[in-house]
């Protein structure tokens, strides 16, 4: 089980098992995760786990958050990183994280107006844009992201069918992207952001980044994981879709 190690100078304060999917910290009471310190942001950073990875996304705080002495917005966890939050220390322990899953966090393909890569097209899907491409492209582009983790499902656990979305407004109107990872990221950095899982048991998304929530079949999602139906209507970062299962 994935923990968070909470200490100030050298100095063990407490343990934290990461048992939800997203565990909040900051200053303010209702953080799973309290600092009492002027230094922390009331909401200052999010811990996000999904099967046996985690990632850490820092809330816009004043004084920023750091993973290993480098400042981070959005980072990929992987065992024995240390995040510094002030004079705290977090060490983030999880000795069934797959080593090296992190090298794909942070590479997002964006998908531009003509630009979606066809499923069967492996030329295209083997060079993502990098995280920079990403960040530039993001506040005149209306992205649909795609990041990978290489988790493998438990094998004595059926997968489910393939699942994939349609595009049902946009430029991209139309186009489908098969959801064949781990982890598939739709939405547009900085506005509305939200991740598919593919599980052994079916497809869910969860809500990561933005003030709104995603919005399936007309009703707006909250913080916990949400599983996908045949044909569900996604509503994300202004853009409409429909997630349907391939026989």
């Amino acid at each position: 089980m994935a923990k968070l190690i909470l200490s100030i100078e050298g100095t063990v304060l407490k343990e934290i098992p990461l048992l939800k999917e997203r565990t909040t910290i900051g200053r303010k009471p209702h953080n799973d995760i309290q600092i009492d310190n002027l230094a922390i942001s009331g909401e200052h950073a999010v811990v996000i786990s999904i099967l046996n990875d985690a990632f850490l996304e820092d809330l816009n705080s004043t004084n920023g958050t750091f993973v290993n002495g480098q400042s981070i917005k959005k980072h990929f966890l992987q065992n024995g990183d240390v995040i510094e939050m002030g004079k705290y220390r977090l060490k983030y322990l999880n000795e069934t994280a797959q080593p090296g899953a992190g090298a794909d966090f942070e590479k997002t393909m964006i998908l531009r107006p003509g630009a979606m890569p066809r499923p069967a097209d492996p030329a295209a899907a083997a060079a993502p844009a990098s995280f920079a491409e990403t960040t530039a492209a993001a506040h005149s582009t209306t992205v649909v992201g795609m990041e990978t983790s290489p988790v493998a499902a438990p094998a004595a656990v059926p997968v489910p069918l393939l699942g994939a979305i349609q595009l049902l407004s946009g430029s991209n109107a139309g186009k489908e992207l098969e959801l064949t990872k781990t982890l598939t990221t739709l939405g547009k950095p900085g506005v509305q952001v939200a991740v598919i899982a593919r599980r052994p048991h079916g497809y869910f998304i969860t809500h990561v980044e933005g003030t709104s929530f995603p919005v399936v079949n007309g009703r707006a999602l909250d913080a916990q994981a949400h599983p996908l139906n045949d044909h569900d209507i996604i509503e994300l970062a202004g853009t409409k879709m429909e997630f349907f299962l391939k026989s």
